[in-house]
C-alpha cells in the first residue's frame, strides 16, 4: 500500500519499518473500521459494531475531509453504518461495493471504493498495482489536491 500511497504524492517514502524512519502521510489519514486482528481477518459484525465508537471518534476530528478510500468491503460497511448513524445517508442499500465504485455523499464527500490490498487479492491479481493506484489518483483528483488544494 505505501508504494502506491507514495507514488501518488501521499506518502513521504515508499515504505517504513519502524516509527522513527521518516515515512509520514501528507493529506491523507488511515483509519481502520475494526480496531484488532480478528481470526480469519475476517471481523464479526459485533466486533465491528463494538469498534464503531473508535471510527466515529476520528472520523470527527477530520475537519477537512473530502474523500474516503475504503479499502476492501468489510470497511465499506463499516463507513456505511457510520454514516446511517451520524444521519448523512438513510439506507446502505443504495450504495454497492465493487472496485472502482465512486459515491458523492449527501454531506459531499466523496467515497471511493477498492479491493482490500492483502496478499490474498495482490497474489491472486484480483488487484494489482495499475488498479490500486488508479483510485489515489482519483481520490486525489477529486481531493483538489492536484489543483494546489
Amino acid at each position: 500500500m505505501y508504494p502506491v500511497l507514495h507514488e501518488t504524492g501521499f506518502a513521504s517514502q515508499p515504505g517504513g519499518v519502524s516509527r522513527d524512519d521518516g515515512l509520514r502521510l501528507r493529506e491523507a489519514w488511515i483509519a481502520s473500521v475494526v480496531r484488532c486482528a480478528p481470526p480469519k481477518d475476517k471481523p464479526t459484525p459485533q466486533e465491528v459494531r463494538n469498534c464503531s465508537v473508535h471510527l466515529t471518534a476520528e472520523l470527527g476530528q477530520l475537519s477537512r475531509l473530502r474523500v474516503v478510500v475504503c479499502l476492501g468491503k468489510i470497511a465499506f460497511d463499516g463507513y456505511l453504518a457510520y454514516l446511517v448513524s451520524m444521519g448523512i445517508i438513510v439506507r446502505k442499500s443504495a450504495y454497492q461495493f465493487a472496485h472502482g465504485s465512486r459515491y458523492e455523499l449527501p454531506n459531499g464527500i466523496h467515497l471511493l471504493c477498492s479491493y482490500h490490498p492483502s496478499l490474498r487479492n495482490t497474489n491472486t491479481g484480483r488487484l494489482d498495482h495499475a488498479m490500486f493506484t488508479r483510485i489515489f489518483v482519483q481520490a486525489r483528483a477529486l481531493a483538489g489536491l492536484d489543483e494546489g488544494g
